[in-house]
């Protein structure tokens, strides 16, 4: 074997390098363009391997999509735009839903404060309300969330203002159009010192159900409160009578769960990839600043006898390139 000049080595060894690292680039971690998830009313839809993310922000919705639930992409195109939607301001907490039996995603949200859904054939959108109309015309209302049984059967909840803000209950027609209004049924309103620290509010409800029981996860108090918090109640089915946990708040700034998060709230459940329940929710800017508000998520746990915590540190999301 021939001698190789130290020079000579020196030299092959950093080519070698360099043309490692091009090739590893995309191994590389991502580049942060914002520390945080920027949005509020938050929501999360795990489908085909990929968590997409939609809440309040802008006029129409954006989306985010992670692998991961820490590092988010937002889509360079809206998930709804406010030209496909009956409506002009105050686009609010978007959920979105897969309907296998349709093949399509429906979105349910509020703009103008009235409750409306749009449909697509991807989660990414677009989004578009075949007829430009808010599912109730004549009644103000915010805070859709959609829960199909196991029969078939799609319960559409969501807050009405009567004596403050209140959740009601109504089944849907199978179009997902339209509810019968003759089934409206008032689910919670805020009746418990906590609920009302600041303003007589109940909204934000989600709808889950294991084995027998369905859970109505809910926020009460008014969101610009550092104490807006979270609760939930119980029942043997979606039209109630529902039970108030009495362990409630199950989160608030003042549980170790929330990090010193305050304002914590408005939420969903969700099932992440390994089976397991999570909980995605916003917080305050900070204990001085409402605004803009972010997104967090945690553990959610469901003990042996029912009892729903929402337990150790948050997943602190950024947006990435």
């Amino acid at each position: 074997m021939k001698h190789i000049p130290y020079r000579l080595l020196s030299i092959t060894c950093l080519l070698l390098m360099l043309s490692l690292y091009c090739r590893g680039s995309n191994n590389r971690p991502p580049q942060i363009i914002d520390s945080k998830l920027p949005i509020a009313d938050p929501y999360v839809l795990y489908h085909s391997g990929k968590y997409y993310a939609y809440g309040t922000r802008i006029d129409g919705f954006e989306v985010y999509i992670s692998e991961d639930l820490k590092h988010w992409k937002r889509s360079k195109n809206l998930a709804l735009s406010p030209q496909d939607s009956w409506g002009t301001r105050w686009f609010w907490a978007p959920e979105v839903y897969y309907v296998a039996s349709q093949k399509k995603f429906y979105m349910f949200y509020s703009v103008d404060e009235h409750i409306c859904v749009a449909s697509s054939s991807s989660p990414e959108g677009p989004f578009i309300q075949d007829e430009k109309k808010p599912i109730i015309a004549k009644e103000k209302g915010i805070d859709t969330s959609l829960f199909i049984d196991d029969d078939g059967t799609p319960y559409l909840f969501y807050v009405r203002f009567t004596d403050g803000n209140v959740i009601w209950m109504a089944e849907m027609n199978k179009d997902l159009q339209s509810i019968k209004t003759e089934t409206l049924t008032k689910c919670i309103s805020a009746t418990e010192p906590w609920e009302k620290k600041q303003a007589t509010v109940a909204e934000g409800p989600s709808i889950l159900k294991r084995g027998n029981t369905y859970y109505l996860i809910y926020s009460a108090n008014h969101f610009e409160s550092q104490d807006y918090a979270v609760g939930y109640a119980t029942a043997s089915s979606p039209k109630g009578p529902w039970k108030k946990y009495k362990g409630n708040p199950i989160l608030r700034r003042d549980h170790p769960s929330a990090s010193g998060l305050v304002g914590t709230g408005h939420g969903a459940p969700f099932i992440s990839a390994d089976g397991g329940y999570k909980y995605i929710y916003h917080a305050h800017a900070s204990t001085s600043s409402v605004g803009p508000r972010t997104s967090y998520i945690n553990d959610m746990a469901i003990s042996s006898d029912g009892a729903i915590s929402i337990v150790g540190d948050p997943i602190r999301p950024v947006v990435v390139k």
